[in-house]
């Protein structure tokens, strides 16, 4: 029998993780989120590059709703076939 856990998928962008997991609050801890989300460190740079607290809040878990915003979905179809460990800088 194998303990082997089955690898986790970035909760935006649904590449497989790598080395680095950061964990998410897609409701900030500042507005009472409790969920926490597996992610890059890329992903979770450019989410809060383009989300403030409060919209994030408003927003919730959805992530639909995120991957929906135009700079989020260029973004996401960008970093579709790049290594799991990939990062470079956020704008």
């Amino acid at each position: 029998m194998s303990n082997d856990l089955a690898p986790l998928d970035c909760w935006l962008c649904d590449r497989p993780l790598g080395d680095i997991v950061q964990w998410h609050h897609p409701v900030p801890k500042a507005k009472k989120g409790k969920l926490k989300v597996p992610i890059h460190p890329i992903c979770h740079k450019t989410i809060h590059a383009n989300f403030t607290n409060n919209e994030l809040a408003r927003i919730g878990d959805d992530v639909t709703i995120i991957r929906g915003h135009p700079a989020i979905a260029k973004f996401v179809a960008w970093i579709a076939n790049k290594p799991a460990d990939f990062d470079a800088p956020t704008r």
